[in-house]
């Protein structure tokens, strides 16, 4: 039997550039269906434990899954409750909050002026403009659809958490049975650890959450700022976008707590516990935690996140690492593809024994010997 032709490289390389493009342009215009059904599948992956649980403990599969994801709902809710408490009491102190602000914009006006001879004049142009601009790339999505697709998700992920769970057995057998008979071992073992991914990644993502919030709301309460918790928690929660979120979060509560308490050592005082809990979260919680099983480089995951929020808006930056983990997984057990894992992953040459390097030192080594 001759054996199967290989294709060049620069057809292998055409072909997966192909795919990766019709992906991309299948994810920006089906957005609205792909991201809460992802959403609800990281969900779905996370409750399945709960779910075996309780159908060891005699409960039908349908009780199980029900039981699961009311759990689920009564700690959203709850945390949900907690978040509205302090935004209740946060927006009675607006106006406060608004006029410092405006007092702050107005020294800045006075110090433009003073220091590059702007007139107040010429600023309010600028300030014109930069607000028309933001007001058109706002008014770009339909206000029907803003106020809906919030909604509309909240109701669909539930459901889509409840027909995965449900289906779970089939639509892992519909994928074993897409490949052939020969793969058969190879796609177990692939679901296998994308299961155990995106269970380790979920559960330390949560895990990194709560400790994140609480050493934020710590500090903050040590400097006396007001609304610590409130604040602590959106940061936590702003966190979840890697990299970007932790930014974001950090100029929002300096912004928030200079406009409600105007104390510059206030100030400098939550810059620095942001800027340590950032070098525990980076350091210690991602690593211990959250990177125990998602091996992918900083430079992928900074451009992911990136092309996540262009392809999907906040959603899409979330669910960027989650997806990358996956594609690195099918990536180093694909022979094609596994160069592309190469780049997902974190390891340098030097660190994974790569025989190129070794090849090509021993070559120096003899170049100098002769």
């Amino acid at each position: 039997m001759n054996p199967e032709p290989t294709r060049p490289h620069y057809h292998q390389f055409s072909h997966s550039l192909l795919s990766l493009a019709i992906l991309t342009v299948a994810i920006y215009l089906g957005q609205d269906i792909l991201v809460p059904l992802a959403m609800a599948g990281l969900i779905a992956v996370l409750l399945r434990p709960v779910e075996e649980r309780l159908i060891r403990l005699g409960l039908h599969k349908v009780f199980a899954i029900s039981i699961a994801l009311l759990l689920a709902i009564v700690v959203v809710a709850g945390l949900g409750v907690i978040l509205s408490m302090q935004l209740a009491d946060f927006s009675d102190d607006l106006p406060k909050l608004r006029q410092n602000i405006n007092d702050l914009v107005d020294d800045a006006r006075q110090w433009v002026r003073r220091e590059y001879n702007v007139s107040y004049r010429q600023q309010e142009k600028y300030l014109q403009k930069a607000q028309t601009q933001t007001l058109d790339s706002l008014q770009s999505a339909s206000t029907l659809g803003v106020i809906t697709g919030p909604l509309g998700t909240l109701t669909l992920v539930p459901i889509y958490v409840f027909l995965l769970l449900y289906y779970r057995s089939m639509l892992l057998h519909f994928v074993v049975v897409l490949f052939s008979e020969k793969h058969t071992e190879r796609v177990r073992e692939v679901l296998g650890e994308v299961k155990i991914v995106i269970q380790s990644y979920v559960v330390g993502l949560l895990i990194e959450t709560a400790c994140v919030a609480a050493l934020n709301s710590a500090g903050l309460l040590i400097l006396g700022v007001q609304y610590a918790v409130l604040l602590g928690i959106i940061a936590a929660i702003l966190n979840l976008i890697p990299y970007i979120g932790g930014l974001v979060a950090t100029v929002l509560t300096v912004l928030v707590t200079f406009g409600n308490q105007p104390d510059m050592s206030i100030m400098f005082g939550v810059l620095g516990v942001f800027l340590f809990v950032q070098f525990i979260d980076n350091n210690l919680l991602v690593p211990l935690i959250v990177g125990s099983k998602v091996r992918v480089n900083a430079l992928v995951s900074i451009v992911g996140v990136l092309v996540g929020g262009a392809l999907a808006g906040v959603s899409g930056m979330f669910l960027s690492i989650p997806a990358i983990a996956i594609m690195k997984v099918i990536f180093d057990r694909v022979d094609s593809l596994r160069p592309w894992g190469v780049l997902l992953g974190d390891q340098t040459p030097e660190q994974a024994g790569s025989n190129l390097f070794r090849l090509k030192r021993r070559r120096k080594a003899k170049v100098i010997e002769s």
